[in-house]
């Protein structure tokens, strides 16, 4: 039987990053949809940036993406929550 090792730090930096991935993707595609060119290129590039340190994490070490797919989960739910939304669009 094997034994895994999983870092605390590294599992936190994979969840924080992939959190953080998702969040600028979701402004990244409200970028895209205003059709505003300077800030999707911006939130692309930090898109690419934030999320190449937890594939390079979960790449070594598969157990990391339970880390990151929680992360992801967060990072878009909580960015689509504080996001505006349109006069007259109601919550669900």
């Amino acid at each position: 039987m094997q034994i895994i090792h999983i870092g605390a730090w590294v599992a936190l930096g994979v969840f924080a990053a992939t959190a953080a991935t998702d969040a600028i993707y979701v402004l990244f595609t409200a970028a895209v949809a205003a059709r505003r060119r300077v800030p999707a290129a911006t939130w692309s590039g930090i898109w690419y940036l934030l999320s190449s340190f937890a594939v390079i994490n979960y790449t070594r070490h598969r157990y990391y993406v339970i880390f990151a797919a929680a992360g992801s989960w967060v990072g878009a739910y909580v960015s689509i929550s504080f996001m505006k939304r349109p006069v007259g669009e109601t919550r669900r």
